[in-house]
């Protein structure tokens, strides 16, 4: 389920369509994402005292499944270019989880399989 929220910033259709395509299509190259529940924020930083060009920040955060806990923030003069630098972290911070529990998983099952070779080798030295 793919959540997109508006802070500071007027709701508009087409930013949230943009934003549910691009997660959308981690969706698709990460199964395991689609039992989590994902929340994206468009915000919009525009502060009064300070004069200068205005500053979006998207922010994904993965809740529950197999990558729990996932959140990644970019900002950027644009919208969208901060959507498109935010999705090409995700892609690269989901990776790196998946690497690093593929690596858990087979040094788990390689210790097993040291424990269970190591009495039979003790035995057939007997």
């Amino acid at each position: 389920m793919i959540k997109v929220t508006f802070k500071n910033l007027e709701t508009s259709q087409l930013a949230r369509e943009a934003a549910i395509e691009r997660v959308e299509a981690l969706v698709e190259k990460f199964e395991c994402l689609k039992e989590s529940r994902i929340h994206i924020t468009l915000e919009m930083e525009n502060s009064p005292s300070h004069a200068g060009p205005d500053l979006f920040t998207v922010k994904v955060q993965v809740n529950g499944g197999r990558y729990h806990g996932i959140r990644v923030v970019k900002s950027a003069p644009s919208l969208y270019v901060a959507l498109a630098e935010v999705v090409d972290n995700m892609l690269e911070t989901l990776n790196r989880s998946s690497d690093k529990i593929r690596v858990k998983n087979r040094s788990a099952a390689r210790k097993f399989y040291a424990e269970v070779e190591t009495p039979s080798r003790l035995a057939s030295d007997s």
